[in-house]
């Protein structure tokens, strides 16, 4: 069987606190690593999805509803399903290897909602 989870990949959260979240695919790890030993991939998704606005909204309203909040996790091959659609942009720029560590997180974070919104 080839390997369909690539990066790219849009992919949904199956289990843990992200379950039921739509994520994309940043990098894979078939083999695993020496921290974690099973097939893995780092993925960014979003945690809270933009609400529905109408006319009648102010302009304030409508910033405050429009924003997102952007996720970054390790996830193990058996807790997401993979969806037929890719993503068009790369991630790899914005998330990579030192973008877990504590301080860079946050920066990773913000980075992320603006390609997102």
């Amino acid at each position: 069987m080839g390997k369909f989870i690539r990066a790219g990949k849009v992919v949904i959260v199956l289990a843990g606190r992200y379950a039921g979240k739509k994520a994309i695919v940043v990098k894979t790890f078939d083999d695993g690593t020496k921290e974690r030993e099973f097939p893995h991939c780092l993925v960014a998704g979003i945690d809270k999805a933009p609400l529905k606005v109408t006319k009648s909204m102010s302009k304030k309203k409508i910033l405050k509803r429009s924003k997102i909040k952007p996720f970054l996790k390790y996830f193990n091959f058996n807790h997401i399903m993979p969806t037929r659609y890719a993503a068009d942009f790369d991630l790899k720029k914005i998330v990579d290897e030192s973008a877990l560590s504590s301080e860079a997180r946050v920066d990773t974070r913000k980075a992320l909602k603006k390609v997102f919104e």
